[in-house]
């Protein structure tokens, strides 16, 4: 496939090294410093676009790509709110999104076991819950795209927590979230549940990027000749 890289960080540049690697081309390559270069003429011979760029631009290049009919995987946080429109756009061109908060396989396990421990103890309320979430010190967003994913299941109604709330500024009635920015950590994310008798803990820690990458390439190569929004589910299930 010929791919397009929309931000050239960290994450795109791994992709760009495994991709080259399983025989796969990179036909573009767009940051901040050539915007202009994101045209229709340009993406002619594109297969599929991977978003890798900031909560700031990613929404735009979802509209392009959507609306000039080029499959998108993002990998891009902080960008939710907008995904209601995405998916109406996709809808109405017939195009293809596959947006994940977390590619690694680990952290989808996690999300499942996840979601089973809050059905277990939303109702509980002998144990303290809260989270921690650590990532390098050039993360934009806090907390993580991943951290917010797994609140989800402890905010869903019937539970104790309306929301979610970074400490220490978090109310009564939200999960606290602990978000650390340490040089040169990876990704890490701990729930603990914690009663007067004992302490249940979950967590995924990152030992390098290689994991996110190969994940978000799996997805494009997933993407191909499909139409719709997709996550980590679909690929995992399907």
């Amino acid at each position: 496939m010929r791919i397009a890289l929309l931000g050239y960080g960290k994450m795109n540049q791994l992709i760009e090294k495994l991709a080259v690697a399983q025989g796969h081309s990179i036909g573009l390559k767009i940051n901040s410093q050539n915007l202009s270069d994101l045209s229709p003429e340009n993406i002619a011979q594109i297969d599929v676009a991977i978003d890798f760029s900031t909560p700031a631009a990613v929404f735009s290049n979802v509209v392009f790509c959507i609306k000039n009919q080029l499959p998108i995987v993002v990998g891009t946080t902080a960008w939710l709110e907008h995904l209601p429109a995405a998916t109406e756009l996709v809808k109405n061109h017939q195009g293809a999104l596959f947006h994940s908060a977390n590619f690694s396989l680990g952290v989808n396990i996690l999300f499942k076991i996840n979601a089973l421990l809050a059905k277990l103890l939303k109702q509980n309320p002998d144990y303290r819950v809260e989270m921690t979430e650590i990532h390098h010190t050039t993360k934009l967003d806090a907390p993580s795209g991943t951290a917010v994913v797994l609140s989800k299941d402890w905010t869903a109604a019937p539970s104790r927590f309306e929301s979610w709330g970074l400490v220490p500024d978090n109310g009564n009635n939200q999960l606290p979230i602990q978000a650390l920015r340490q040089p040169d950590v990876v990704g890490t994310h701990i729930l603990t549940a914690q009663s007067k008798i004992d302490t249940i803990e979950i967590s995924h820690v990152a030992h390098s990027r290689e994991g996110f990458a190969q994940g978000a390439l799996a997805a494009a190569l997933w993407l191909k000749d499909k139409k719709g929004v997709f996550t980590m589910q679909d690929l995992l299930e399907g």
